[in-house]
């Protein structure tokens, strides 16, 4: 321990501490742009500079350690001053649409423009002028907006490993885009939207669903449906102001249907629907010595990556579709079929946590009958911003339930929204179906947490079952790495590319607390805890469309609606 004075205010820190964690410690608040928590500082922005006893320059609290006896003034004169002026060169370069920005009240440089009294312009000159980058399915980039703070760039290359986006040009013309200036699509983005996450400002951004989800509403022939994922009803109430972690699925759905949407129905029912059907494609692997290990195919960021860097490697990835899909593809067959309703008049609209999905909505392999699965993805904050322009007041709303038949689920399919929650749910129907009892315990610690790589094995009639779990995309390689060379020991591996799972996914709502994601993580375990039926196999819904529609798992029928095929990208983007 050190003891060093901060605001003349003592204070005692551990060694190797820097200022900014040590002023943290006692309540006294540094603002940042460039610092990432349990990221090397850069130092970049210097909106964090303070003033050292004896330094004759302002110094990066970020990236300064305390040393004994060290005097530190965060709020001084000449320190507000720096900031000040910094925020207001950010501010001359910047478009100053707030009012008509999608991050306006939930913008970085906005809030620092507010703490620090900017209130006139002082410095005029020229400013950037770039296009924005729509040529994704998912995100949009506009570069004008970018303040350089670099955290999109750390995101994706040091936590996702994926390096789509880095620093070009130096100076005034200092830009952040991709390699030779070229679109998202066309890049070796993934489309997670993680940087989204972390941008201070709406130089990135999910790219709107919300126009064409309305005037389907408003077009009297469609019948519009609306479809949950799990991590939605864990977060969305953030957005207004109820403690993180609170399930709010009762209330979605009521904002749903006042919103026009004649039906509303849960994406966990196909969660179930997959469980069976990978799991059940997991045993006739094994059974059959085809390919393994087998990956889980429901997140399309990890399939995305794995088209675009190892398409050698497509034989090991379950050919179901995700979740959303399979429910779209369902009511546009069986739900339609079964209501006399022509598809082509059906409009599915999956709310998700999800960036990609809206890139994974688009692909042609994803239809039946030349028709869409799924036509259009509205983000977490997406469909809030719908709530907002309806006049919706979503803390008064009373607490409805889903239509049926396709909104029955298990315990097992809430998990789907946290890292270890696919395997968690595989393992309790593939258990069942091998032995013919039940899992002796419905908690698997070993693959739950937020480790990069998470592992455990499970003994069926003799026969060990070994299993991992990929939390973030960043950590994927190793375990591709192992099954090229065949050195991998694994059955079965859930892949998820957002770090804690969709929990965490790029269209929920901006934060920048851990905390946050850990208390959603829990809610969906708390969902699983109090289910009457917490393994897939016990949905009744999900049986009856087995015995109505669909045959067996993985009958011929089922192949044809529930599962899909991938693509080489690498060689599309090696020629683009």
């Amino acid at each position: 321990m050190v003891e060093l004075t901060i605001n003349d205010l003592k204070v005692k820190a551990e060694e190797g501490m820097t200022i900014l964690e040590a002023a943290k410690s006692v309540g006294i608040h540094i603002p940042t742009l460039c610092h990432m928590k349990d990221l090397f500082p850069t130092g970049a922005c210097r909106i964090c500079v303070v003033e050292i006893d004896g330094m004759r320059g302002l110094t990066p609290s970020c990236a300064y350690p305390v040393m004994q006896g060290m005097k530190v003034q965060t709020n001084s004169p000449r320190v507000k001053i720096a900031r000040k002026t910094i925020i207001e060169l950010l501010i001359e370069n910047h478009p100053q649409d707030c009012l008509v920005c999608v991050r306006n009240k939930n913008c970085e440089l906005q809030d620092l423009s507010e703490t620090y009294s900017i209130r006139e312009h002082r410095y005029v000159g020229e400013k950037k002028d770039h296009a924005i980058d729509i040529s994704s399915a998912s995100m949009e980039r506009d570069p004008a907006k970018c303040i350089l703070c670099g955290r999109c760039v750390r995101t994706c290359g040091e936590i996702q490993k994926i390096g789509a986006i880095d620093f070009t040009n130096r100076g005034f013309v200092s830009n952040v885009t991709t390699p030779f200036n070229k679109g998202l699509n066309v890049s070796d983005c993934i489309l997670c939207g993680q940087c989204i996450l972390v941008c201070p400002t709406a130089a990135l951004r999910e790219k709107s669903h919300a126009k064409e989800v309305m005037n389907a509403i408003n077009d009297k022939t469609k019948f519009t449906i609306a479809q949950i994922a799990p991590a939605v009803r864990a977060s969305l109430g953030e957005e207004y102001n109820l403690p993180p972690g609170s399930n709010v699925t009762g209330q979605i759905i009521t904002g749903l249907k006042r919103l026009g949407f004649k039906k509303v129905f849960d994406t966990n029912f196909a969660a179930d629907l997959t469980i069976i059907e990978e799991a059940n494609e997991l045993i006739h692997r094994i059974s059959n010595n085809e390919t393994l290990p087998m990956f889980t195919s429901c997140c399309p960021g990890w399939v995305k990556y794995i088209e675009q860097n190892r398409p050698e490697l497509l034989a090991h990835v379950s050919s179901c579709k995700s979740p959303h899909e399979m429910e779209g593809a369902l009511l546009k067959t069986y739900y339609a079929k079964k209501m006399g309703i022509d598809p082509k008049n059906i409009f599915v609209v999956s709310v998700m946590p999800c960036t990609v999905k809206k890139f994974e909505s688009d692909r042609p392999e994803l239809t039946e009958e030349h028709l869409a699965d799924v036509d259009a993805v509205l983000t977490t904050r997406e469909l809030v911003r719908l709530f907002k322009v309806a006049g919706i007041d979503f803390n008064d709303l009373p607490e409805d339930d889903f239509d049926n038949p396709l909104g029955e689920s298990t315990g097992a399919a809430a998990i789907f929204g946290t890292s270890g929650g696919v395997m968690e749910a595989a393992l309790r129907t593939a258990y069942f179906k091998l032995s013919g009892s039940e899992l002796p315990s419905f908690e698997l610690n070993d693959i739950r947490g937020s480790s990069g790589i998470k592992e455990s094995s499970v003994n069926i009639n003799g026969n060990v079952i070994n299993v991992a779990v990929v939390n973030g995309i960043g950590n994927v390689n190793k375990v591709l790495d192992e099954i090229e060379k065949c050195e991998s020991k694994y059955h079965f591996i859930e892949v998820m590319a957002c770090p804690g799972g969709c929990i965490n996914g790029g269209g929920q709502p901006i934060h920048q607390k851990p905390e946050k994601v850990r208390k959603r993580v829990q809610a969906l375990y708390d969902i699983d805890d109090k289910m009457k039926n917490r393994r897939s196999h016990e949905n009744e819904s999900v049986k009856k469309i087995y015995k109505e529609f669909l045959g067996e798992p993985n009958s011929h029928l089922a192949h044809e609606i529930l599962h899909t095929t991938y693509i080489n990208r690498k060689k599309i983007l090696e020629e683009a």
